[in-house]
């Protein structure tokens, strides 16, 4: 049953409660007097539950819904702040249908906030009326007194704001009270309110006593710039060697000009760690290995340490530094692979035995993903009682590596740790350390990578090994780039990875390898490869039907022959310099899809911000036939003014073509030329 009881506020004013059962607001739970209301703001991630994203110098473009009774003007502002500083404001402009926006751009790394006020403006309402009452000769006195009152009482706000607006103050008040000398003509009183210096004076100085704001305040991480626009090559480093034995860190020093020459930001190394001999895996993920198998760099622990020791074979904690600060000498930087897995040889399955899952039988379980069977891993136990101890160590580890100096982390298989876990460590991290990147290794349902991303990762793998034609990319990429998405998951792209060999590069030949690249280069601002297997064209599988490599780098160390005549290093190191060279292929926003007449070619294209560089990708799909379409391209398509005809240039051949129309002819053979990559020429 409902029932009501009447109070009073201190002022005496009446209020009317309802009992809680009705679940039904109380009227105390309004401000009468303020009318504005302020709804779907945009960008919201989940009710301000996460931020969203952008990098140094971006631009957050906010939208809002901003609606009041009757006819009265509304004003409305765009507040936003670095966390904790001073709040600046912006003017939201209507746009139409009550849909306003304004925007401001991000200078500091770490978390900006924003949100919506809004109130009623009596005065512009006024002026407002002023106009259509004088341009109909209807003005009477009281329509100039009802002014009056409004500017003698914006007079007052701003003499009451400091002896700095004395002159400001005594000009509102002069204009008040020339409204009401009626010997005054009414064209000349109308005309002293209706200049720009006092409209002017009036808009900044506006009654805000009754303004309403947004019930959320919503934040921004703002990374550097490279968690939005970063090459990735991983490789692995006792592979780095000049032949069969196990290589070091100055082995990979000596690769670091080959890497630098094709144009990469970032040199992924799987862990360095121990690996464990109980249980080691030998070639080809064969559960017994013989002597001399190195085993699989993700089973991380044995008698030498666990997740901040270094391999011995490598080499010393010395040693990597200088491969740290040797990479940077490069301009680029080394991401480290963490995985939160043990060994059963790592200290910490004897230290912390309750960090694990035991079986009935007392032994530890290890890890499955059926039909697969990791016996040489350990899981951690994300449920065990002493989940804070294990929570603080687990940080620790990144804070470790970090105080080496890696601020870049590929996080294996986050999606298989408690997610808590992550929205607490990641915002620990960057509280210290906002430089700090960390790309998510979460090949899983769309929701829960979409959760790691809300929950910190600055970047993530994706599905894009797995869309394999025009029609799977569009409506990926249509997802990823034009939906709310798009505010706070950042796609990372691979066409390959020591775990993944997909059937397309298994059996598309070289052409396969070429589009696959171009592909992830150019539709994504983060991508990475798997090397030197994929420059070198490796494409055998283990098995029929299986997409692991065989004689997988996982198990074994490998030999590669870099100077091979049909290594793809230099289209690599072409494609990298035009990503650099080309705003438009540094953002994912701008992404726009053209039709083709031929289903076997994917076309699409990005621009700059301000238009100056636009560019048009076509490839085709077909690994094994030449395709030839009409591709529907022009600058009105990129919203730029049309002009035809106009000119594109392939920045692969710097052949150059002129288009006269909306339609134009391509023509792509995978034998020679399985993609283009046009600019406008301007």
């Amino acid at each position: 049953m409902r029932w009501i009881y009447r109070s009073t506020w201190g002022d005496g004013t009446a209020r009317i409660c309802y009992d809680r059962r009705v679940k039904q607001k109380s009227i105390h739970a309004y401000h009468g007097r303020r009318r504005v209301v302020i709804d779907r703001v945009r960008p919201e991630i989940d009710a301000g539950a996460f931020p969203i994203k952008r990098v140094i110098g971006e631009t957050v473009h906010v939208e809002a819904d901003i609606i009041a009774d009757g006819h009265d003007h509304i004003r409305a502002v765009l507040r936003y702040r670095p966390a904790g500083g001073r709040w600046a404001e912006t003017p939201l402009h209507n746009q139409g249908n009550d849909r306003w926006t304004a925007s401001f751009s991000v200078k500091k790394l770490g978390f900006y906030e924003y949100t919506v006020h809004a109130w009623i403006d009596h005065v512009d309402t006024w002026i407002h009326g002023l106009r259509k009452k004088h341009a109909a000769a209807v003005v009477d006195e009281v329509d100039l007194s009802i002014g009056a009152r409004l500017i003698a009482d914006t007079a007052e706000r701003v003499r009451s704001a400091g002896a700095s607006h004395t002159a400001e103050a005594r000009r509102l008040a002069e204009i008040a009270a020339g409204l009401e000398v009626p010997t005054d003509s009414v064209d000349h009183r109308v005309g002293t309110v209706l200049a720009p210096a006092t409209i002017a004076l009036l808009d900044a100085w506006p009654d805000r006593s009754l303004e309403n704001s947004y019930a959320t305040t919503l934040r921004v991480q703002v990374d550097r710039r490279r968690a939005a626009f970063s090459a990735w090559y991983e490789l692995f480093p006792r592979s780095a060697g000049s032949g069969t034995t196990h290589g070091t860190f100055h082995d990979v020093a000596a690769r670091l000009p080959y890497i630098a020459r094709l144009g990469f930001d970032i040199v992924y190394m799987p862990p360095i760690h121990p690996i464990g001999t109980t249980k080691r895996k030998g070639r080809n993920n064969s559960v017994t290995a013989a002597p001399g198998d190195p085993g699989s760099p993700w089973a991380i622990g044995s008698a030498e340490g666990g997740h901040t020791a270094i391999h011995p074979q490598l080499g010393t904690l010395e040693d990597f530094r200088e491969l740290v600060e040797r990479v940077r000498s490069y301009e680029m930087e080394i991401a480290l692979d963490i995985a939160f897995q043990c060994a059963p040889d790592h200290p910490w399955v004897a230290e912390h035995p309750d960090w694990f899952v035991s079986r009935p039988d007392g032994s530890i379980q290890f890890a499955e993903n059926p039909p697969k069977k990791y016996e040489d891993i350990y899981p951690i136990n994300f449920e065990t009682e002493d989940w804070q101890a294990l929570w603080q160590e687990l940080k620790d580890v990144f804070l470790y590596w970090i105080e080496q100096g890696v601020l870049v982390f590929r996080v294996d298989n986050p999606h298989t740790k408690a997610f808590p876990f992550w929205e607490w460590a990641i915002a620990e991290i960057r509280r210290e350390h906002p430089e700090a990147i960390f790309l998510a290794e979460a090949f899983t349902r769309p929701k829960r990578m979409y959760r790691l991303a809300k929950a910190g990762f600055t970047q993530s793998y994706t599905y894009f090994t797995w869309r394999n034609d025009p029609a799977e990319l569009r409506e990926y990429l249509t997802e990823l780039t034009t939906t709310e998405v798009a505010e706070f998951f950042r796609p990372n792209f691979w066409p390959n990875t020591p775990d993944i060999l997909h059937e397309d590069l298994q059996t598309g030949g070289r052409a396969a390898f070429i589009a696959r690249f171009v592909l992830a280069a150019t539709l994504s601002g983060n991508y990475g490869i798997y090397g030197p297997a994929f420059e070198l064209l490796e494409h055998t599988p283990s098995r029929p039907g299986g997409e692991d490599y065989l004689h997988s780098e996982k198990y074994e160390i490998r030999v590669w022959d870099l100077a091979r005549t049909d290594s793809l290093a230099p289209l690599i190191r072409q494609v990298n310099a035009i990503r650099r060279e080309n705003e438009a292929l540094q953002d994912n926003r701008t992404l726009r899809f053209h039709p083709c007449d031929n289903p076997s070619i994917l076309c699409y294209s990005k621009r700059s911000a301000s238009g100056d560089n636009v560019i048009l990708i076509c490839v085709n799909m077909d690994f094994h036939a030449t395709q030839a379409g009409m591709v529907e391209f022009s600058p009105l398509a990129v919203g730029l003014p049309d002009q035809p005809p106009f000119v594109v240039r392939d920045l692969l051949d710097k052949a150059t073509y002129t288009w006269r129309g909306y339609w134009n002819y391509v023509e792509l053979d995978p034998r020679t030329r399985p993609v283009h990559i046009f600019v406008l020429e301007r």
